[in-house]
Parts: structure tokens; C-alpha cells; sequence
């Protein structure tokens, strides 16, 4: 039964003092109020929270809200046709609750920004009307013991705000959003409480601080290209960085360039799920290289995280079965399209959407090839092949009726198979960041050819190295060009948010 006596204490809502509304001609001071804002409402959450725990205030309701990004106007603007974001499409208001300003401070301001200059208008900060959840306010890496919340006398759910998972999807970015007229649309693809969720997924799966990650994400399906890539950053950090500030590791173990070993941070006693590593630049365009493990379930997962993070790039290198004859074990794959059977993207974006490849992303890569290689023109068709890439969740397949798959296979004119890579796309394009796919042929099943355990350890030896540099370069070379042109506006649909 419910304890009436203590409704009288349950009901009455303790709030930090609504801060008035302020409008801003600058961007920086406009992200410099929303953190301000943030800062004190979330410490207030922590304030009550503490205090309940030690007897110090009364059983009450305690809230406090995000902060609000608002923008308004009257009229069309005549923006630049070329730009894919950085502009509302039609007259209105809109908004966009913030939060972590701290972490998203150069993004917020770039977008804001560009919203200033395409619509010659200011943006408002405000209190928003959705609450912070009491998880997401507390400081990264808090550590609350069991026993704190044994002392309280009622659920903690009575006393404050918990994540609302009901609300908490990506139907702005599903484009399933109803917009209802004469209410706010929004700015932003996600809302502060998806990003505060996916926030805390990173750093539980990768074992790293979101704050390490950098805009330009390489992901593997092999632990191989993991060591690679922690040989060559090692080894770059020694030499003194070639422009990289910083390695990071799981555990948040740092080594600085111009050392030899990690000054900082802790090793994980285990490795994550799917353990992240960054080479890092001070503006963040360094490389996130994550070892995503096998299969199509991990692939959406972590995409699904990162993709809050608002990163420019995502490139796919990893080893698939070659499907041709012609092919050669340690021959590249290049994806210009996708046969999707990875299924678990089926409810957010329909298989019969075609996932386009994109030139902005394939010239670098192709270029990194020849590059690395040394082969150009004519010559690059001996190791390389640009096709289709299919990717599915039984990685037994083989083992089926093959008379089913191949002739799949077979009508779609796929050249490569493997259970990462078209997930990875398919997120890439249901978020509006750019991808791409470069794959390595590792056995060839059809044709009978499988790796013998000698021949395993000696492709990956040779193989692995070279494949993991024509990353790396293709990063790089796609760090090199303006976002405006690198974020195409083949990912942009019918309706979409100013922020990119």
C-alpha cells in the first residue's frame, strides 16, 4: 500500500531558479551560457543527491532541466545551394536541448555559427521542459557505491529524474518525427537525452573516455589491425607525433608524443567489448580505431553510439570472402554498393533504400591505395576490385544450400561477403555520416579456398600492415578537405535539422 504521509513530501518539486531567457549575436557566447546553464543545474542534481544520502535535506521531488538552444525565423533564406546543413529550410521556430556544452563546444559553436550567418539572425538559450536525468548529471567516471543508495528512504525514481528509455530514440534522425504545426522543430539530429545515453554506452563498451574520441573512425573485425595500429601510433608517439599530440588507450592510458610509454591513465584490467583506441590531434581530427569484433549485431550497436558524437567520416577495413574467381587472397575490395541481409537495421531503415557510395569517401580511398601500393591506373585492377559488398548475419552460410545465397550473390553482381560492413554503411548514411568500405579477401569459400594455418599467419603478417596504412592515408587525405565539401547532400532527406 502507498504511504500517504509521504505524498505531502513527494509532491512538492525542489528546482534550481528558472533562469531567464538571454539572446545572443555570438556563437561563442551563446555555447559559453549553455554551459553555464548546464553546469549549474546538473551540479544541483549532485547537490541533492549527496545531501538526501547524508540526511542533510528532506525527502522531496528535485529537477532540474537541460538548457535549450533556440532559433526563429520569418523568412526563407538564401543560403548557399551547395551546403548540406547549416540552415533551417522554412520559416519557424526551433530548438534543440543541449547537453555536455564542455564536450560538444566546437561543434555547437560551428553550427551555431553557420545558423548566425545563413539566416542573419540571433539564437536564444534558455531552460528546456525536458528534466536531466539524475545518471546523466553525474561527473564522468563517478563511482557511486551501492550503499549510498541503500540510505535513501524511498526509491531513488520518487526523488529525481531517471532516464525516460520510452523517449529516448532516433526519430528525428528515422525521419518519423511528427511535426505537429506551429510547434518548435528541431535543430539537432539527436535529442540531449540520446546523446547522454549513447555517452555513457561509449564509454562502458570501448573502455574510453568519449572525450578521447577523434572525427575520423576506422573500424576492424580483427584484433590483428588493432595491434597494427598500436605498433604504428607507439612508434609515432617515440619519433615525436608527425603532427598527432596523443595515443589513448582502454583504460584512458595515455602516451604523450615524444614519449615512450604511457604517462597517464590507468591500462583496463580486461578488455571491453569492443576496445577503442585514438591517435589524437588537439582539434580532434586525429583517428578512432575501434575493434568492433565479428557480426552485424556489434556493428549497428556501436555505430549507433558513435554516430552522437557527430563525427566527419567512418571507414570500414576488415577481411571478407572473396567471391570471384579471379580473385586473389590479400586482394582489396572497394564497396560501391551494398546487398543488405545484416537484418538488424530492417526497422529503421527499410532494405529497398539504396545506400549510395560516395565520392567524397571512395577517391580518397582509392587514391590511398595506389598510394600504399605503388600501383596506379590499370595496373590497380590486378589488386583491387570496386563492387558490391554483401553483408549477412549467418556466418555459416556456406554450410546452407548454397543454391539460395549464390544466386543472391550472383544476380547482385556482389564481388566480396562479410557480416560488418553494410551495417556500418547503412548507419553511416541513417545519420548523415559519410562511409565507406575497404575490405581485404581472406579465403575464398566458394572456390575451396580457406586459409591453412601457415598461410594464415603469413597473410596477416604481410597483409595487415599494408592494409591498415591505406586507412590511416585515406583518414588523413580526408581530413585534409573542407567539411562543407566532404558532408554530401546525397545523405540529406526531404526534412532535415540545420546541425550536420
Amino acid at each position: 500500500m502507498t504511504n500517504k504521509t509521504d505524498l505531502p513530501f513527494l509532491s512538492e518539486i525542489m528546482t534550481p531558479p528558472l533562469a531567464a531567457a538571454e539572446n545572443f549575436d555570438d556563437a561563442r557566447a551563446a555555447v559559453a551560457a549553455l554551459r553555464k546553464l548546464y553546469e549549474r543545474n546538473t551540479a544541483f542534481l549532485r547537490d541533492a543527491f549527496e545531501n538526501v544520502a547524508l540526511g542533510k535535506m528532506e525527502a522531496r521531488r528535485y529537477r532540474a532541466f537541460y538548457p535549450e538552444l533556440k532559433l526563429s525565423t520569418t523568412s526563407f533564406a538564401h543560403v548557399d545551394t551547395r551546403l548540406a546543413y547549416g540552415h533551417v529550410s522554412a520559416p519557424g521556430d526551433y530548438t534543440a536541448t543541449i547537453t555536455r556544452p564542455d564536450l560538444f563546444e566546437h561543434y555547437l559553436i560551428e553550427q551555431i555559427r553557420l545558423l548566425m550567418r545563413n539566416h542573419n539572425v540571433s539564437v536564444t538559450v534558455q531552460e528546456s521542459s525536458t528534466p536531466i536525468p539524475l545518471h546523466f548529471a553525474f561527473l564522468e567516471g563517478t563511482h557511486v557505491d551501492g550503499a549510498v543508495a541503500n540510505a535513501f528512504a524511498h526509491p531513488l525514481r520518487d526523488l529525481f529524474d531517471v532516464p525516460d528509455l520510452s523517449s529516448t530514440d532516433d526519430k528525428i534522425a528515422n525521419g518519423d518525427i511528427d511535426l505537429i504545426p506551429g510547434e518548435a522543430m528541431p535543430l539537432a539530429p539527436f535529442t540531449a537525452q540520446r546523446i547522454d545515453y549513447s555517452l555513457q554506452r561509449l564509454a562502458h563498451y570501448t573502455a574510453t573516455s568519449p572525450a578521447h574520441f577523434q572525427n575520423y573512425v576506422l573500424f576492424t573485425n580483427y584484433q590483428f589491425y588493432i595491434d597494427e595500429f598500436c605498433n604504428y601510433a607507439r612508434k609515432l608517439m617515440a619519433e615525436g607525433g608527425g603532427g598527432y599530440t596523443r595515443f589513448v588507450e582502454p583504460g584512458n592510458l595515455v602516451t604523450l608524443a615524444g614519449e615512450t610509454a604511457p604517462s597517464l591513465g590507468t591500462a583496463a584490467s580486461r578488455l571491453p567489448q569492443m576496445p577503442a583506441y585514438h591517435l589524437q590531434r588537439d582539434d580532434h581530427s586525429g583517428i578512432t580505431m575501434v575493434n568492433i569484433g565479428v557480426g552485424p549485431s556489434n556493428a549497428k550497436t556501436i555505430t549507433d553510439h558513435i554516430a552522437v558524437l557527430r563525427p566527419h567520416a567512418w571507414l570500414m577495413l576488415g577481411h571478407c570472402a572473396g567471391l570471384r574467381n579471379s580473385q586473389q587472397l590479400g586482394d582489396y575490395v572497394l564497396a560501391h554498393a551494398y546487398v543488405r541481409e545484416d537484418h538488424v537495421l530492417d526497422d529503421d531503415l527499410p532494405v529497398w533504400v539504396p545506400i549510395p557510395a560516395l565520392a567524397e569517401i571512395q577517391v580518397p580511398l582509392e587514391d590511398a591505395v595506389e598510394e600504399i601500393t605503388g600501383l596506379e591506373g590499370y595496373d590497380l585492377k590486378r589488386i583491387m576490385r570496386t563492387g558490391t559488398v554483401a553483408t549477412i548475419d549467418n556466418r555459416n552460410w556456406e554450410l546452407r544450400d548454397e543454391r539460395g545465397p549464390v544466386q543472391r550473390l550472383s544476380q547482385s553482381r556482389a564481388i566480396a561477403l562479410d557480416m560488418e560492413s553494410a551495417t556500418i554503411a547503412a548507419n553511416g548514411f541513417r545519420f548523415r555520416v559519410p562511409y565507406g568500405t575497404l575490405l581485404c579477401v581472406s579465403d575464398k569459400p566458394l572456390h575451396g579456398e580457406l586459409k591453412l594455418p601457415g598461410m594464415a599467419t603469413e597473410f596477416y603478417q604481410r597483409q595487415v600492415a599494408q592494409h591498415l596504412h591505406i586507412g590511416i592515408r585515406a583518414m588523413e587525405k580526408i581530413a585534409a578537405m573542407p567539411q562543407e565539401r566532404l558532408h554530401s547532400r546525397k545523405l540529406r532527406s526531404f526534412y532535415e535539422t540545420a546541425f550536420q
